[in-house]
């Protein structure tokens, strides 16, 4: 090979330091990009494995959050999520997407616990026990009195604050016919709470909660069908309810409006009682001698109120008495609350000395 041909095939340059470290900082390069992927895989089989977002348990411990009225279920989530009940609020909300039923999630307090999996939060938010103490029950024949103390306790709102409300009856949107008389109008039903409530949100939704049965009863056409006034069926049926029991109530209607025709005074224990401000049926003659515009013993005709309120058996008894002639019924055995009819005095006091008798066994 000549000289020419030696300098052709021979590298003209020596090595260059810098070529190599370039060629070295590319392979480093890409070796990092490599390892940073990897890295990344790893991070999402471990975020999966471990839930990523959410967390893997069925919680632990208690924890009451309150789900506002319009609430979305971002906003449930963010609310979960800041409670630490789940680990954050797409958690929740991926869960609450998947189920049809979270629909139904509405406004309220809720009993959670802490570290929950978002399916698990929804699933409890779902179950009725979870809303256990945010619920009031107004249960039939409750005094307006006894309904504060119960609104009170189960919203947390001071007594004070419903009886001031109730110091403008008007503030209630009671029906006209009412006269701004409250009692009588707190509906027995379970209303759910969602902790924002005031004390005249909370009596106004007792109010149209009983403007609804009124509507449903057809209360105002059917009591004049009947010679009487919405409000009369309504004090009618208070003393159904806190006489006897629904079994019962269309034949304690009867004796009502039998005893109202014949111009005889109704003699009612829980007249008289709610009159003296007392909770006991079995009174004295000096209670049952008392003056009150309440005392049905003496004075005859309906009392000026209802005296408690109402549930819808009792309503539906007034307006719908059972036939008879009855003038006098007698809860013979107040433990299985057995109740007799007569149509005779002499009846009536044959069954009063049977409720003796039961009074003396209880005794011995």
């Amino acid at each position: 090979m000549s000289s020419l041909d030696d300098l052709l095939s021979s590298d003209p340059l020596p090595p260059s330091r810098h070529r190599s470290g370039l060629g070295r900082l590319l392979a480093l390069g890409l070796v990092i990009v490599v390892v940073i992927g990897v890295g990344w895989a790893a991070l999402a089989v471990l975020r999966s494995a471990s839930g990523g977002d959410d967390f893997p348990g069925p919680g632990k411990g208690s924890v009451t959050i309150v789900v506002r009225k319009g609430d979305s279920l971002t906003a449930m989530g963010a609310t979960l999520a800041e409670a630490g009940v789940v680990k954050s609020a797409s958690a929740f909300v991926s869960a609450a997407s998947a189920n049809e039923k979270s629909s139904s999630i509405g406004p309220g307090s809720y009993t959670l616990r802490r570290q929950m999996s978002g399916v698990g939060a929804v699933s409890l938010m779902l179950d009725p026990v979870s809303r256990a103490a945010s619920r009031l029950v107004l249960p039939e024949g409750l005094r307006l009195t006894q309904t504060l103390e119960a609104a009170s306790e189960a919203s947390k709102i001071p007594v004070s604050e419903f009886e001031a409300v109730l110091q403008d009856p008007a503030q209630l949107k009671l029906p006209a016919w009412a006269r701004d008389r409250p009692e009588g109008f707190m509906y027995p039903a379970t209303y759910d709470l969602t902790g924002d409530e005031t004390a005249k949100s909370l009596l106004r939704s007792f109010v149209k909660r009983f403007d609804q049965a009124s509507s449903d009863t057809d209360l105002v056409t059917r009591a004049a069908a009947l010679g009487r006034s919405p409000y009369e069926i309504l004090i009618i049926a208070s003393l159904l309810q806190g006489e006897g029991t629904p079994n019962e109530f269309a034949k304690i209607a009867r004796v009502v409006y039998n005893r109202l025709d014949a111009g005889m005074p109704l003699q009612f224990d829980s007249t008289v009682a709610y009159g003296l401000g007392v909770t006991q049926l079995n009174l004295t003659q000096e209670q049952l001698d008392s003056s009150s515009p309440y005392n049905t013993y003496v004075i005859k005709g309906l009392p000026p109120t209802p005296i408690n309120s109402p549930g819808d058996a009792a309503i539906e008894a007034a307006l719908n008495p059972a036939k008879g002639k009855w003038l006098y019924f007698v809860t013979v055995n107040p433990d299985t609350k057995e109740t007799k009819f007569a149509k005779s005095y002499e009846r009536f006091l044959e069954l009063k000395r049977e409720y003796v008798a039961y009074l003396d066994s209880k005794a011995s």
